[in-house]
């Protein structure tokens, strides 16, 4: 018993339950119950030190922080009814077309994934979608709320700060902002077009519906204004840290917090309603994740992986980066792009692999998840959003959608990385 316990199977055994627990949610357990389970086992047994457990928890201070501060913008928009009033907004400038409203939504979540993550368009773009929606009396709401799960992951590598997992990619190395943009511009824009058309043809029968044209527009409430101007100077403070490669995690925190501050001594809503809105249960999900990470790594499966990514590119670096994008982009639909991208981020920093390999890499963490509902953190925030707004999408259902959606989006976009390696 002893040696199987001191084997790495037993580590590989209990993360890779611990992970099929988020997946599929035994008893309707919150998804951070099995994440947090299955490290403590880890610890119990004695296959991660707590020591080692610690560090691997500290390594998602700048997620926490980041994630703290975006659920607490989304809710104080939510409560102080930003999400309504840009909801009678759009659908009064849909003028009854269920066509323009899809592109409307579409193009509003392609703006907020690239400027305030693929994370914050899961957290703040759904209700606000939900809304939009009820407010339009569309029969068939379904087309909108997935444009939200779907383009959070196809913008996500236009900018830096589109999606944390870029920053665990490229961890120490990342490249400026000058430099990002002509790698990553043509990708992105063929990620985003292809998601479009082909999630646009696979609702085009739902979307012959009529929407309601006669909309009122209220004001919106100076709080409410506030909460708005919160969201648009965290933008502005993303790309600048962007901009000059500083970690996303504290300003955001801070932005979130200074938000919170403002609108609240103009608001009605007490701090209270607030905070017991907000879905906590996501810090300890991540934290989970990142210990079992840390346990994985103990065992040197990093490092045998980057002895295979080295071996690759030694053969074909071209082979190599078609390989490690389309293998990423279908296995953190198994274990999610973060653990995946935790691993991979420092397989690629071992491998030392070049450019247009490390960017297929990040194509494929980034975009994969586009299959599955657990292939990111992004669209498990979607799910929960929107179960908190009365909407339920089942795993076979999004399945079905996503195998026709990501594959085009992921070919395209890796093919495009090559014209800038």
């Amino acid at each position: 018993m002893g040696a199987l316990l001191a084997s790495p199977w037993a580590t590989w055994g209990i993360a890779g339950l611990a992970i099929v627990g988020v997946i599929t949610r035994p008893f309707a357990w919150p998804e951070f119950v099995w994440a947090v389970a299955g490290a403590g086992l880890l610890v119990l047994l004695g296959l991660l030190s707590p020591a080692d457990a610690w560090s691997g928890v500290g390594k998602g201070t700048d997620v926490y922080l980041f994630l703290t501060g975006m659920m607490l913008l989304s809710e104080l928009a939510r409560q102080e009814g930003l999400f309504d009033w840009l909801a009678a907004l759009a659908a009064g400038m849909a003028k009854g077309s269920a066509s323009r409203l899809f592109s409307l939504v579409f193009a509003v979540g392609t703006i907020v994934t690239v400027f305030l993550s693929n994370d914050a368009t899961a957290v703040v773009l759904t209700p606000a979608v939900a809304a939009i929606v009820k407010t339009a009396k569309a029969k068939e709401p379904l087309p909108y709320l997935l444009i939200c799960a779907f383009i959070a992951n196809a913008a996500s590598f236009v900018l830096p700060i589109s999606n944390p997992a870029n920053l665990v990619i490229y961890g120490r190395h990342m490249p400026s902002l000058l430099e990002w943009l002509p790698r990553y511009a043509l990708p992105s824009a063929l990620s985003i077009g292809a998601t479009y058309v082909v999630l646009r043809w696979t609702q085009r029968g739902k979307l012959r519906q009529d929407l309601s044209g006669e909309v009122e527009i209220s004001n919106l409430s100076g709080s409410g204004k506030l909460a708005a101007f919160g969201i648009v100077a965290t933008a502005i403070v993303l790309l600048a840290c962007s901009a000059f490669d500083l970690q996303l995690g504290l300003p955001t925190f801070l932005a979130g917090a200074a938000t919170a501050i403002l609108v609240l001594t103009r608001s009605k809503c007490r701090p209270l309603d607030v905070v017991k809105n907000v879905s906590w249960g996501i810090l300890p999900l991540v934290a989970g994740l990142f210990a079992l990470v840390e346990a994985l790594e103990k065992t040197g499966v990093t490092r045998a992986l980057a002895g295979v990514l080295q071996g690759l590119v030694q053969h074909s670096a071209t082979l190599a980066a078609w390989v490690s994008g389309v293998a990423l982009a279908i296995g953190c639909n198994l274990v999610n792009n973060l653990p995946a991208g935790l691993v991979a981020g420092r397989v690629v920093e071992l491998a030392r692999v070049p450019d247009h390999v490390r960017s297929a890499v990040l194509i494929g963490i980034d975009l994969g998840p586009n299959l599955s509902v657990t292939g990111s953190l992004a669209t498990i925030l979607w799910l929960t959003a929107m179960r908190r707004e009365g909407h339920n999408v089942g795993a076979w259902t999004f399945l079905k959608l996503g195998v026709l959606v990501m594959p085009p989006a992921l070919l395209i976009a890796i093919a495009g990385a090559f014209a800038f390696g």
